[in-house]
């Protein structure tokens, strides 16, 4: 098996199992649990995984913006990532992969769509920018739709559409940003070891997959980004290694 076919084979496996995992929870949110002072362990059960899971949805387009999910299969990257995003909230395939580009064109200058070089050191305002460039008028009108139809049509209760609908989508954009964008970003004292403009984490394994599906070893990921989410742990340990590290 050349190893273009196996990194397909176990990136569109991942994508599936992520997927299939999001959509199981989201219907049992919506369908089958019933909010009440009973159940609210269950409640916070339910959205911290989907907060995770949709953190995970997020990243396996993002691979797809990169080729990385199927390699040398440039139509299901894109299928799966147009598919995955407009689950997330509503984004458009093509402007959200041309602005990651732009990302890593111009990392941590004012030319990048994911900077806020106003303020380079307030994760809440750098925030409130990265929302207001990313949730328009698409996603508002996605989100909207979706809403409408599960209380009017499919009589899905509010207190369901709010905190296992709503709140989870809220926190892992929040997640996103803050483990995959900011902290390795930010303008601080430590600086940056080149040009990419970006940092790695120092956390173990199991913490990168919880925080942001490895995305935290984001300096791996800017001078190797055709490299898979999953196989970046191997990335750092070899970057750790051979001292190759900032």
């Amino acid at each position: 098996m050349t190893s273009h076919r196996r990194q397909g084979l176990i990136g569109m496996t991942l994508a599936a199992a992520i997927c299939g995992g999001w959509l199981a929870v989201h219907l049992l949110a919506m369908f089958l649990v019933t909010v009440s002072l009973a159940t609210l362990p269950l409640v916070v059960a339910l959205a911290v995984l989907q907060t995770w899971l949709s953190v995970g949805m997020f990243i396996v387009a993002h691979d797809a913006m990169h080729g990385s999910l199927a390699p040398g299969h440039p139509q299901v990257n894109a299928r799966v990532g147009a598919l995955l995003l407009m689950l997330y909230a509503g984004f458009g395939w093509a402007r959200m992969r041309d602005a990651h580009f732009e990302h890593h064109r111009h990392s941590g200058s004012a030319r990048d769509p994911d900077f806020d070089a106003a303020h380079p050191r307030s994760p809440a305002r750098w925030y409130w920018t990265f929302l207001m460039r990313y949730f328009g008028w698409q996603s508002t009108l996605y989100v909207t739709v979706v809403v409408q139809f599960y209380w009017w049509v499919a009589g899905v209760p509010l207190a369901n559409l709010l905190l296992l609908y709503a709140l989870p989508a809220i926190l892992s954009s929040i997640q996103l940003f803050y483990f995959g964008t900011y902290r390795p970003h930010a303008h601080d004292d430590t600086g940056f070891a080149d040009r990419h403009n970006a940092r790695s984490e120092a956390f173990g394994p199991l913490v990168s997959l919880a925080t942001c599906f490895h995305f935290g070893y984001h300096h791996e990921h800017h001078v190797s980004p055709n490299v898979p989410w999953w196989a970046l742990p191997a990335v750092r340990r070899a970057a750790l290694r051979d001292g190759a590290l900032q």
